[in-house]
Formats: C-alpha cells, sequence, structure tokens
C-alpha cells in the first residue's frame, strides 16, 4: 500500500486525519445483498435486497518514534492520534472514511477503538472498526381498514429529519454532511426560514428534508449583500444608493443591519482598503 493514504474527515467540523502509518491492505464489500423468499407454487427465489452498508475494520498502528515509513509530520506520541479517533467515536458523528487513489469514500461510524501495545517499543496497535452510516426519515403510509373499500383521507405530511445545532457548526458543513454538497446550504437554510445563512445558534432544530424536498436558496437580504460583497460590488450598491458617493459615511444606506452584520460590513470595509475614518463617519 506504499504512496496510499488512510483519511478520515470529521463530517461536522470539516477536520481530516490520515493514519500515521498506511495499513498493510483494506477489503471494502459493495453491491445489494440478495433476499431470499419462498413463493407459493414457485419455490424460494432470491430478489435484490438494499444497499449493503460498509462493515470493515482497520488494523494499524501508532508510532512512538520517527520511523521512515511514517507519514511525514506524523506525531511521536501514539496517544495523540489515538486521543481524536476516540474522541469522534464518543461524539456519535458520521465521518468520511477515504482511501486516497481510490474511489473509496464512505459515510461511517467509528465503533469503540481497540488498542494496546505487545512489544515494549512503546507503539500502540489499533483497531478501528467502522460501521456504514445512512441518513435514515420517517415517511407517512396511509392504512385502510381490510374488507372495506378505501376512503379518501388526508395523510400527514412525511417528516423530515431534525438536526441540532452544535458549537462550530455552519450550514455549508451541514449541508456537506447530510446531502453531500456544501452549496446546498442556501436551500436548507430556506428550508428552515433562515434570513441569513451566517447567522445560526446553538441549540437551533434544522428540519432536514429529502434532497428533493429542499426548496430554491432565496435570494440574499441586502444587508447580507452588502456585508459579503467585493470591493467592486460595494462600490456599485453604493452608487445605487448614493449616486456620486465617495466615502462610507456619504452613503444613505437603505437597508438596517443587525449588529454582527454591523461589525462583518466594517471588517468588510477596512479590508476593501477603506480607512476607519471613512466608517466611523
Amino acid at each position: 500500500m506504499a504512496g496510499k493514504q488512510f483519511i478520515f474527515k470529521n463530517t461536522r467540523t470539516e477536520e481530516v486525519f490520515v493514519l500515521p502509518v498506511t495499513p498493510a491492505g483494506y477489503q471494502i464489500t459493495h453491491g445489494r445483498k440478495a433476499v431470499k423468499v419462498d413463493m407459493h407454487g414457485t419455490g424460494e427465489v432470491n430478489l435484490p435486497g438494499e444497499p449493503t452498508l460498509l462493515d470493515e475494520t482497520i488494523e494499524c498502528f501508532f508510532p512512538s518514534r520517527a520511523y521512515p515509513f511514517a507519514q511525514p509530520g506524523s506525531s511521536v506520541d501514539p496517544f495523540v492520534p489515538l486521543e481524536t479517533l476516540e474522541k469522534w467515536s464518543d461524539s456519535g458523528v458520521p465521518v468520511r472514511f477515504i482511501v486516497a487513489g481510490t474511489p473509496v469514500n464512505a459515510l461511517v461510524l467509528l465503533d469503540p477503538i481497540q488498542y494496546g501495545e505487545r512489544d515494549g517499543t512503546g507503539d500502540l496497535y489499533v483497531t478501528i472498526p467502522m460501521r456504514g452510516y445512512r441518513l435514515l426519515t420517517a415517511s407517512a403510509t396511509e392504512l385502510t381498514e381490510a374488507g372495506n373499500e378505501a376512503r379518501s383521507v388526508e395523510t400527514e405530511p412525511t417528516h423530515a429529519a431534525t438536526y441540532v445545532i452544535q458549537r462550530g457548526d455552519t450550514l455549508s458543513a451541514i449541508a456537506k454532511w447530510v446531502y453531500g454538497n456544501a452549496g446546498l446550504y442556501g436551500k436548507l437554510a430556506a428550508a428552515n426560514n433562515i434570513a441569513n445563512p451566517d447567522l445560526i445558534y446553538v441549540g437551533q432544530v434544522l428540519t432536514l428534508p429529502d434532497v428533493e424536498a429542499l426548496p430554491a436558496a432565496k435570494t440574499p437580504v441586502r444587508a447580507h449583500q452588502i456585508v459579503t460583497a467585493t470591493k467592486t460590488e460595494l462600490e456599485a450598491l453604493a452608487e445605487e444608493t448614493s449616486p456620486g458617493a465617495s466615502t462610507l459615511k456619504d452613503m444613505k444606506w437603505k437597508v438596517r443591519l443587525s449588529r454582527e452584520e454591523g461589525k462583518a460590513l466594517v471588517n468588510a470595509m477596512e479590508a476593501h482598503g477603506w480607512t476607519r475614518a471613512d466608517v466611523d463617519g
């Protein structure tokens, strides 16, 4: 496995962890597992079942010294990388398992990590059990009484999964974790009536519809446009609101900014070359 890297990526924090020493190999099972059904008058038949989930265990070791075959920059304290994996396993957050240079890129949960010493070198021999992860959503089913004609009834809408925002979360990171596409953060914001995708808070409960059910992303409010604008866009906005204005204090902004957006606006202006005197006017 020379030249390959075994990579784990935390879907919540985007933190990346590379195994210090590349394992000798790996084995992946992919496809649908056949389901055997006994049919009256026909006998046993095999039908395609649901796609299988990854169920793999990686055997590796974390070095206590700078071996020449270890990944460049790897820690020589084996408990440092171990702590990272234990923390991710404890959190229950799905992680990406990636083998560089191959199509292997699976969303998994880390089962309890096993480790120990064997030869008196101080190296830790580590077992990493991985279980494939699939996001579950609940759906409503209409039931009718046996023997009666089906009646026209109003069914409950499908209930999407939910997620409670944690410290350090962003909508783009959540969209990447749930849908595999960080660019869907605008649609996720619209699905939860969030006007500014940059302003979310710990404890906020997000509804996570199926990707097909996500609404169109809303056009950013003018305050958000100003805060995230480039210098050229800022100049265009200035001309639109106050033709001929040469400094920020000359502009008559037709927006109302929150405290956070106001701070971000000041930072953006200064980053684009406006002076503090221009801002403070």
